[in-house]
């Protein structure tokens, strides 16, 4: 399929919301058992990629990570980010964290802390889906 030919408006307002376009290569990281297999299989649908494992070594146009409590604290992130940034091509990185209320909450400071002292910064959040919200994460310019 031609990137773009045949989306539907649901994927291309995915790809929207998400800064992405048809035939971006999205690295995942952090992938589990309890991520948003809907969610994740619509961006691959999206997309027209499947997302990039932890261990390619492709460049990447954005990047996917699920984090939760049980990860690590706010250095374990930060280490993450920096670790995620190798493979980066200056796009974006989206942090993927449990809503409030759910298991493996992560709070919006700790993210924000762990973006800053990484070299990141949060530009905006997007739905992600009912169970996790996404944080975009935006290299900071002039560094």
């Amino acid at each position: 399929m031609e990137a773009g030919s045949d989306r539907t408006s649901s994927q291309t307002q995915l790809l929207d919301a998400y800064g992405l376009k048809a035939g971006d290569l999205v690295q995942e990281w952090g992938y589990d058992d309890d991520i948003d297999f809907a969610f994740r299989d619509a961006l691959e649908d999206a997309l027209g990629e499947e997302l990039l494992t932890e261990e390619d070594q492709e460049p990447a146009d954005a990047v996917l990570l699920w984090w939760r409590a049980e990860d690590g604290d706010v250095t374990d992130l930060t280490d993450q980010l920096v670790d995620v940034q190798r493979s980066l091509d200056r796009g974006p990185v989206w942090v993927m964290t449990p809503r409030k209320g759910r298991d493996g909450y992560v709070t919006p400071a700790d993210v924000a802390e762990a973006a800053s002292t990484g070299g990141l910064h949060v530009t905006t959040s997007a739905g992600g889906s009912e169970d996790w919200l996404a944080s975009r994460l935006e290299q900071k310019r002039g560094g």
